[in-house]
C-alpha cells in the first residue's frame, strides 16, 4: 500500500513539474504519424445522442401535460404555484428533483 501511494505522489510530482507521461508522448507519436484519434463518427454519435435527449423530454412531457392542465384548472395560474402544487402531489421531475418554475415553464413550452 505504501509503494501505491509513493508512486501516485511521484506521479503528481511529476504532473506539478509539467514532465510528460509516456502515454501523452505516444499519443504525440501516433499523431505526427497521421493516426486520427479520438471517434472519427462523433458527430454521427453526438447528433445521436441529442435526438435521443430530445425524445425522452418530448416524452417526459406528454406525461406531465394533463397533470399541469389539472392543476391549472383548479384557478392556480402562475408557474410557481404549478411547481407547488407538482411538488405536494409528489410528481418526480425528469430527473428526480423538486419542480420550479423555470422546470413548469419548459415543459409547457414543450407541448
Amino acid at each position: 500500500m505504501i509503494e501505491g501511494d509513493l508512486s501516485i505522489r511521484n506521479v503528481d510530482a511529476a504532473r506539478a513539474r509539467g514532465d510528460r507521461t509516456a502515454h501523452q508522448d505516444a499519443l504525440q507519436a501516433a499523431k505526427a504519424r497521421g493516426v486520427v484519434l479520438g471517434n472519427p463518427r462523433l458527430a454521427d454519435v453526438r447528433d445521436r445522442a441529442v435526438a435521443n435527449l430530445k425524445a425522452n423530454a418530448d416524452r417526459f412531457a406528454r406525461n406531465v401535460a394533463p397533470i399541469i392542465r389539472e392543476i391549472k384548472s383548479t384557478g392556480v395560474a402562475s408557474y410557481r404555484g404549478i411547481a407547488r402544487s407538482l411538488n405536494a402531489r409528489g410528481v418526480e421531475t425528469a430527473r428526480g428533483g423538486v419542480w420550479t418554475a423555470v422546470q413548469v415553464s419548459s415543459i409547457l413550452r414543450r407541448v
